[in-house]
């Protein structure tokens, strides 16, 4: 049986704070609200209006996961971050290797993202099972 681990990380060989710390449960949540609502924001654009439907109608909907994909898909390539991650000085890391991440696992972790059910189980390092499957972290910095 191994020792416990003294901080959230450090079986992944993540400092405890500072820069390449993981990001606490509510900056990832926050990056999270914003992309959601973004992407919510550039679909509502590209949904057609017309008075003779009722105003719920007009929502973009699941229209919202193309924008909300792509953002993530694209950012995680790109830039290693979505603009929520930015906007909270986040970033999106592989754990298993000092690498880039790559459009496997890029698509891979935003599917799983998409699906909500694996981003709100947490492993004991507060890491969902989207970053756990495919050797990932939000990391501050």
């Amino acid at each position: 049986m191994s020792a416990p681990q003294a901080f959230r990380g450090e079986r992944l060989g993540l400092p405890e704070q500072g820069v390449g710390s993981l990001a606490t449960t509510g900056q990832r949540l926050g990056a999270f609200i914003v992309d959601a609502l973004g992407s919510s924001l550039v679909a509502a654009l590209f949904v057609q209006s017309s008075r003779e439907q009722a105003a719920a109608a007009h929502l973009p909907g699941s229209w919202s996961l193309i924008p909300f994909a792509l953002d993530y898909v694209v950012g995680a390539l790109v830039a290693g971050r979505t603009l929520g991650m930015y906007l909270f000085g986040l970033r999106l890391v592989r754990v298993d290797r000092v690498a880039a991440v790559d459009p496997v696992r890029a698509v891979a972790r935003t599917a799983l993202l998409m699906l909500l059910l694996p981003a709100v189980i947490w492993d004991r390092d507060g890491r969902g099972i989207h970053d756990r499957l495919t050797d990932t972290a939000v990391v501050r910095g």
